[in-house]
């Protein structure tokens, strides 16, 4: 790695911990650090699973424990069983909490205005700007994709996620099981691969290929949350998908897609994917795609 690009970042990040006062053990004039203030902001006004906020902080056992034991001392979270399953422990916001979180929103937002007031007008946008891309790039970085069995708890909330939105936003109701089939174990190798994209540990995205032998093989069931667009997480897991069909042989891949999923199918056109005639017969189906591997 280029010694200057690091020191460029190291730059930043000390820039950016001073202005923001992440130093502080009193951040935004609070009796609390931002770990105990973000913790709070994390749990929500709904609560949340305690190893759900470990996944999203990137924060280790021991360490959210004694966050929450802070918290939980101040009167501010309670931390209890779930009522389904009384293995989760779920953290939620006494009233107190509600209030101190309320008040941290208030002094965020003067914070976030007054790295704004010395700036021009033009100076304010080409920062906020410069922030959405730092923040697109830092979230696409943090993007893991792994191999996963589609019978896997996160793979099937990702296909249920994916099925939820495809009958949300089509004309017609969309049943799975009336289409072209992608079952489990025709996206398991050999016959196929299916991936699993997670983001702070939360399953985000999902996307599958069924190879045949001596023809092209089948993208299938490619979905990416709201919360995950804009990375170019789409792209990353078509060609993941890609370089699977290439293992297994394929000389192309090909894809049906509903004409409702106009993201979709400008991904799949600029990442060199020709329209073709239907080769299946996809009820769902209003456009299909092929394209030529290298």
């Amino acid at each position: 790695m280029d010694a200057a690009l690091v020191e460029r970042v190291r730059s930043f990040n000390r820039t950016v911990t001073q202005r923001v006062g992440a130093l502080s053990d009193r951040y935004l004039a609070r009796d609390r650090p931002l770990g105990e203030a973000r913790l709070l902001w994390e749990i929500g006004t709904e609560g949340c699973e305690v190893r759900s906020l470990r996944s999203r902080l990137g924060l280790d056992s021991g360490h959210a424990s004694r966050l929450l034991r802070a918290l939980e001392q101040d009167g501010m979270v309670r931390v209890a069983p779930s009522p389904l399953d009384g293995r989760i422990r779920v953290a939620q916001l006494t009233r107190p909490g509600l209030a101190e979180r309320a008040l941290l929103d208030r002094r965020s937002d003067d914070l976030a205005a007054s790295l704004l007031t010395s700036l021009r007008p033009e100076q304010r946008e080409e920062i906020v700007a410069a922030m959405n891309t730092v923040e697109r790039l830092l979230t696409s970085a943090a993007i893991e994709i792994r191999t996963t069995d589609p019978r896997a708890a996160d793979a099937r909330r990702c296909l249920r996620a994916y099925f939820a939105e495809l009958d949300r936003r089509s004309d017609t109701s969309y049943d799975p099981a009336a289409g072209v089939s992608a079952e489990p174990h025709e996206m398991t190798p050999p016959a196929g691969r299916f991936l699993v994209a997670y983001l702070r540990g939360e399953p985000v995205a999902c996307g599958g290929v069924k190879h045949h032998p001596g023809e092209p093989s089948d993208i299938k069931r490619m979905w990416v949350a709201e919360s995950a667009r804009g990375a170019g997480l789409g792209r990353r897991l078509l060609a993941e998908l890609e370089a699977d069909a290439r293992r297994s042989g394929a000389q192309a891949t090909r894809l049906e897609t509903n004409r409702v999923l106009v993201e979709a199918i400008g991904l799949y056109r600029s990442a060199g994917y020709a329209e073709v005639p239907a080769f299946n017969d996809e009820p769902f189906g209003d456009h299909w795609f092929q394209k030529r591997l290298a």
